[in-house]
């Protein structure tokens, strides 16, 4: 089996919740999580509605491995047209709730219309039901989960919600569960505020069953003991994955200062060692590691701040554990604004989570607000007074506050920096495509990257292609086409399973993943079919960006990247060779040279 064979309707409009039966035909194509609710979203909205408009959905969906024995089977995705970029948004997540729901039954939940009032979706296994939010809506995260868990006496419940970002609109709202895992980037919580949900509750105790289950073990056991064995796999638990600072620094791909700069002189502050090394006062930020749902990995952060730091000194509510700094965080919080005060970026992140917002867009767009600072686009009349110069931890902890409540400068920052820097008449200081901000690498010393970032469906992201060991070994550009587009199509298919993209920095093989979901799953899987279904995944995701008006033009970098040589590293001199690499790109893909999938690549997909 894998899938569970069954989705929830919800419309909100109305106030019911419907069982429907999963279309097969579309799971034999799509697969689960990512692929699935994209097919669904594809057929049942248009692609140019307004992503706030009760017309948009938001489809809640579980892979076919979600909440199996398999490593890393808790991953869930979110799926809609996102706030944040109007191009489709798909977030992904792990914590415990994505394989709580696929206990549940289902595969999906399908969200659709608006509710006049906040409610929240309780579900337990098949009686689903929508509840009134009254009392939870206007509180953070961190508050309205154990509410829940309280108001319905069960500790076990597990909870995705939103919090005051996405109510009041903050385009780059997250979706969080387990008060610090998150379908964290292109404003899904947006969506999930705007048809005022504020959270889903899930008990599952149904269990997933299996096609073949000898097969499954089999594969599964096997998988999980190249990753146990696997040199990545005990690095990402070691040092998770802030071990990158070093690398990135150290080759010249960190951004710094909203990409002025691609080494960062306090990132020996913010890295793996720091982590674990007590300060001045004895106290060190790493408590332990932590895992996911069935994760063999762990590669999460558990971390808390000196209760002396400036930050917490007088909120004893922030002097707790909570989830720590990973890579992007640290580079977003830290070296993208200049700030090597870890426990300043610790604290910005614990609001992030609490308040429910994308540490990376905030973190880009913050910077890009420091560089409307540095180039007088901006001054303190616009800021609230707030001296937004680089490496102010103080301005950098307050913003988070601000933005996260939607007060103050903090709602322009919480507009995203596309959004904001047109506002102020610089909008080449955005370092974004199609509208969200650059994750952690930079594409002049990362060209695989860059070539990334411009073609990434959801926007800029350094989850939707696997260029590194290409990027760290060379950077000529004959290769990077290929590279990017084939670890696209694989990326696609993982997310599709409901596994995790870091089994595939950890030993994890092609093989893997299609001999478990051979067991799993009816059909017959294998390596071709998976990297089929990814590609086909790709290209519907860029039927629907087609469909709401991008065009190849969105297919692009910053003027920064494209035109303003690196400064230092590897690349010192180099700009992104974008344009070199993106015709080579579409040729590969089957597309036109505008961008667009041909009527033969569809019909060898059997998309037509």
């Amino acid at each position: 089996m894998g899938w569970q064979k069954k989705i929830l309707r919800v419309n909100l409009t109305a106030g019911t919740c419907t069982h429907e039966p999963l279309n097969m035909a579309w799971a034999q194509q799509y697969l689960g999580s990512r692929g699935l609710a994209t097919k669904y979203l594809m057929e049942e909205i248009d692609p140019k509605v307004d992503p706030l408009s009760p017309d948009n959905k938001l489809v809640i969906a579980t892979g076919p491995l979600t909440g199996t024995i398999a490593s890393t089977g808790g991953r869930w995705t979110a799926v809609t047209k996102g706030a944040l970029t109007g191009a489709i948004a798909s977030s992904n997540s792990g914590g415990q709730f994505g394989g709580e729901l696929k206990m549940a039954g289902y595969d999906l939940i399908i969200f659709e219309g608006r509710s006049s009032q906040p409610v929240y979706l309780y579900i337990q296994d098949d009686d689903a039901q929508l509840l009134s939010a009254d009392g939870l809506w206007g509180r953070s995260v961190w508050e309205i989960e154990p509410a829940i868990k309280q108001r319905h006496n069960d500790p076990l419940i597990r909870i995705a919600s939103i919090g005051q970002a996405g109510e009041y609109g903050c385009r780059y709202a997250c979706i969080v569960n387990d008060l610090h895992r998150a379908a964290g980037r292109s404003g899904v919580g947006t969506v999930m505020g705007s048809k005022n949900l504020k959270a889903i509750a899930v008990r599952g105790t149904k269990g997933v069953k299996l096609h073949d289950p000898a097969k499954f073990f089999a594969a599964a056991k096997i998988a999980t003991a190249a990753l146990a064995s696997n040199k990545g796999r005990k690095g990402m638990t070691s040092d998770g994955t802030i071990a990158m600072m070093d690398v990135t620094g150290a080759f010249g791909a960190l951004p710094t200062r909203n990409n002025q700069q691609v080494q960062f002189e306090g990132a020996h502050k913010l890295n793996a060692k720091a982590m674990k090394s007590p300060n001045e006062n004895g106290h060190t930020n790493l408590i332990q590691n932590g895992a996911c749902f069935s994760c063999t990995i762990g590669c999460g952060r558990i971390s808390h701040i000196d209760p002396q730091h400036f930050s917490v000194k007088d909120k004893p509510q922030y002097q707790k554990a909570s989830g720590g700094l990973e890579y992007e965080t640290a580079y977003a919080l830290g070296s993208a604004v200049g700030v090597d005060d870890m426990d300043a970026a610790t604290y910005a992140g614990f609001l992030c989570n609490e308040y429910g917002m994308d540490p990376i867009s905030f973190g880009g767009s913050l910077a890009a607000a420091m560089e409307l600072y540095q180039v007088g686009a901006i001054t303190k009349a616009e800021t609230g007074g707030v001296d937004l110069v680089w490496g102010n931890a103080e301005a950098l902890c307050l913003m988070a506050e601000l933005t996260g409540k939607g007060e103050g400068f903090g709602r322009d920052i919480g507009m995203g920096s596309k959004r904001l820097t047109e506002k102020y008449g610089r909008p080449e200081l955005s370092m974004a495509v199609k509208g969200q901000e650059f994750a952690a690498y930079d594409g002049r010393a990362m060209q695989g990257m860059g070539l990334g970032y411009a073609t990434s469906n959801r926007g800029a992201c350094h989850l939707r292609a696997n260029p590194y060991a290409s990027d760290f070994t060379t950077t000529e550009t004959k290769d990077k086409p290929e590279v990017v587009r084939t670890t696209q199509d694989l990326i696609a298919a993982i997310d599709a399973s409901g596994l995790c993209l870091f089994t595939a920095h950890s030993g994890g093989t092609p093989e893997h993943y299609a001999t478990q979901l051979d067991g799993a799953c009816e059909g017959g899987w294998d390596v071709a079919r998976l990297n089929e279904t990814g590609e086909r995944i790709w290209n519907l995701e860029r039927q629907f960006n087609l469909a709401a008006g991008l065009t190849a033009k969105d297919d692009t970098l910053p003027k920064r990247i494209l035109e303003e040589p690196a400064p230092s590293g590897v690349a010192k001199g180099l700009v992104s060779q974008l344009k070199v690499m993106l015709p080579e790109y579409y040729k590969q893909r089957g597309w036109s040279e505008d961008g667009k999938p041909t009527a033969a690549t569809l019909e060898r997909l059997g998309m037509s």
